[in-house]
């Protein structure tokens, strides 16, 4: 017999996380360029990162 299963994606943490990476390079008083480069290059630092914490 098939099983459907269904996926849900909450957007609100997405939002919120991209919220507080623009207030970041605000923050931080980065450029236009530096801050592109930190959007595009940082999350996969944080992803390299919490992949090794969880084994």
């Amino acid at each position: 017999m098939k099983k459907d299963h269904t996926i849900k994606v909450q957007g609100q943490c997405g939002v919120l996380w991209f919220a507080g990476w623009l207030f970041t390079l605000g923050l931080l008083k980065l450029g236009f360029w530096k801050g592109l480069i930190a959007v595009i290059i940082w999350p996969y630092y944080i992803g390299v990162w919490a992949t090794a914490l969880g084994g």
